[in-house]
This record gives C-alpha cells, sequence and structure tokens, in this order.
C-alpha cells in the first residue's frame, strides 16, 4: 500500500532531510515498516480488525518515489510567476539508497513538500506513474485504487478538460483522478493552464475532489452495473502550496480506507532547530524554544515519530482542511448510499 506525507505551514520552512530521512519512522524507512496507532478504536461502536489493517496497509511500497516541494526561485526572474511553484523529483525505485534524493533532502528547506511512496497496482513501475502529479500550481497524490479502473477509464476520459487530460503523462488511476479534479477546480473558469496558476478555498478544493469521486462512482455503476460495482478507497492529499486539503475516503459500508494521521505539533519534533530532534536529545544544533515553532500542519498515511500523542487519526469519510494562515480543521464528507460499493472489493487495498 503507498504511503505518503504532506507539511505545509505559512512561514516554518522544514529542512527535508529533518521531515523524510532523520525521523525514526521517517518516509523512507516506510518502504518496509509499518507503524499504525490508534487504528483498532477510531470507529465509535466498532472496532478495525486486525485482519483489514493488515490487508490495507502491510504491503511493502517498493515501485518508486516521488516529491514536490515548493520554492519562490522562478518568481525572481519570471514575471507572471508571483508565488512559490512546485518542483519535482521522481524516481523508479525506492528511495532508501538513492544518493540524489538524499543531497536534495540534505540541502533543500521549504514551507510546502509532498511525498510519496509507491506500491504499484496494476501499472507499470516507471518513473512517470509516481507520484505527486502536477497541474500548474496545484499538486496532487494518492493512496488507494480505483476498482476496475480499466474498465471505466475510457468513458472517464470523457469527463476530463482537454488541457488536463494532455497533461496526464502516465497510466495510474491516480493520475487520471488528479486530472478530474483539476478539470473540476477550474471549471467555472473556463478550465486551461491559465487557471491552473489560481488559488482557490480549501471548500472549493474539496468540493471538486468529493465531484470526482461521484463521476468514478457513477461511471462505475453505468459500466459495470451498481450490484458489480467495488468500493474504491481515495486517501487524496491536494495543495497549491499555501493551502492543503486531505482526505480519507472509502464508499463501503463497513470497510476502512488505509490509514492517515495529522498533526500539528509533530513539526517540532521533526525540525533540528529545536530541542526534540530524533535521535538526539541533545540536539547541538537546537536554538529555537519549542513555543517559537511557526504554525504547520503535517499529514501522512503513518505517524512519522514514534510520539502517538502528536498524532490525530483521520476517521474514515473525513477531510482536513487548511487555509493560508495555517488554521486548520477537520470535516465528515457525506458519502450518500447511493454510492456504497455492494459487490465483494476481493482486493487489499
Amino acid at each position: 500500500m503507498c504511503r505518503w506525507f504532506a507539511y505545509i505551514s505559512p512561514d516554518e520552512e522544514c529542512l527535508l532531510e529533518d521531515v523524510l530521512i532523520t525521523p525514526k519512522h521517517g518516509l523512507a524507512k516506510q518502504v518496509h515498516d509499518h507503524y499504525l496507532p490508534k487504528l483498532f478504536t477510531h470507529t465509535p461502536g466498532e472496532e478495525t480488525t486486525e485482519q483489514e489493517v493488515t490487508l490495507r496497509n502491510r504491503l511493502f511500497n517498493v515501485d518508486g518515489f516521488g516529491m514536490a516541494w515548493y520554492t519562490p526561485g522562478r518568481s525572481s526572474f519570471v514575471s507572471t510567476t508571483d508565488s512559490i511553484r512546485p518542483a519535482l523529483y521522481k524516481q523508479s525505485k525506492p528511495p532508501t539508497n538513492d544518493a540524489n534524493f538524499h543531497s536534495i533532502c540534505g540541502n533543500t528547506a521549504t514551507t510546502a513538500v509532498f511525498a510519496h511512496i509507491r506500491a504499484a497496482t496494476g501499472t507499470s513501475v516507471t518513473t512517470i506513474n509516481n507520484h505527486p502529479f502536477i497541474f500548474g500550481r496545484h499538486t496532487i497524490m494518492h493512496n488507494g485504487l480505483i476498482s476496475d479502473f480499466a474498465e471505466v477509464r475510457r468513458p472517464l476520459l470523457d469527463e476530463l478538460e482537454k488541457s488536463a487530460y494532455e497533461n496526464i503523462h502516465g497510466t495510474t488511476d491516480s493520475e487520471h483522478l488528479a486530472a478530474l479534479y483539476i478539470t473540476n477546480l477550474t471549471k467555472s473558469v473556463g478550465g486551461g493552464p491559465e487557471s491552473w496558476e489560481r488559488q482557490y478555498k480549501p471548500e472549493e478544493m474539496l468540493d471538486a475532489l468529493v465531484k470526482a469521486f461521484e463521476s468514478v462512482i457513477q461511471i462505475q455503476q453505468k459500466v459495470l452495473g451498481k450490484e458489480n460495482v467495488k468500493a474504491c478507497s481515495l486517501n487524496v492529499c491536494l495543495t497549491d502550496g499555501q493551502q492543503l486539503v486531505a482526505v480519507r475516503l472509502r464508499n463501503h459500508a463497513v470497510e476502512q480506507p488505509p490509514s492517515l494521521y495529522w498533526s500539528t505539533k509533530a513539526g517540532i519534533t521533526l525540525n533540528r532547530k529545536y530541542p526534540d530532534m530524533p535521535d538526539n536529545e541533545h540536539n547541538p544544533n537546537a536554538h529555537k524554544d519549542a513555543k517559537e515553532h511557526g504554525k504547520h500542519v503535517i499529514v501522512a498515511s503513518e505517524p512519522t515519530t514514534y510520539k502517538s500523542g502528536e498524532w490525530s487519526l483521520v476517521e474514515k469519510n473525513h477531510a482536513v482542511l487548511v487555509d493560508s494562515e495555517g488554521n486548520a480543521k477537520v470535516e465528515k464528507v457525506d458519502i450518500p448510499e447511493s454510492w456504497l460499493a455492494k459487490a465483494a472489493t476481493g482486493n487489499t487495498f
């Protein structure tokens, strides 16, 4: 099962090495290892079975890596760029022994980063199929599965705005979902690359994603028949570099999506400017007090620190929304009964 990590702050930069490599359970270590606190008690009156947790979370993530971090560099040279924009690095192998990845992370700081390790679900293990996916200033990554994607891909393409379709470079369900999301997000302003440079409210971002999910389900029901539709898992994260939306969705009455956590505290542990850096209780680089740390939000498939008190589980069919000032809130995403899958899933995602 894929794993991903997102960090965003209005003013507090993180060193990529500090959030992706150094932590005791950083993303680079989640290729093989997993840490899933609080996952057995998050549904009132119900309990997720150990078998289901295993099925949806404990596969190896060895099919590639990608990250996008936001930088203001281009805006100093190009007059049409007036804000931060995403830089992208992808590799078809795991990040563990990637010297280029380690070099970039050791020398790059940013206020917004998305990183993703992939477990392929039926499409090629190749660099272009790795997340995140970029449309202008907007970055999208996904953990989960659109069931029977090969059956619904062709009619789904008809839902895409022309430029969004042309921006698809790979073959994954995730990139097609990203194109459908950007089509919905920019529809009111005409769509196309110019509209990808605009900012939209977090509520608009969430609405565009939920509508994309609705379109996928409607296509599945039309192509496969309602009684044959299997559930989809959509743990999706979206950002424009200053705002963020993350969802944990599965259209099934009882089955759970893969794990997802969020934190407004772990950034202090994951920053060597502060005394609580992992593996070094007496951090010689610490020169700031924890109370000086800027407002930040982290959303991740698994906690990257072993301090469970720093993390909250995102409930099934809920969203985390972060505005440009770093204010975060959690909202329930209503999944109508007509969206619920009726067929046995038969998959591990």
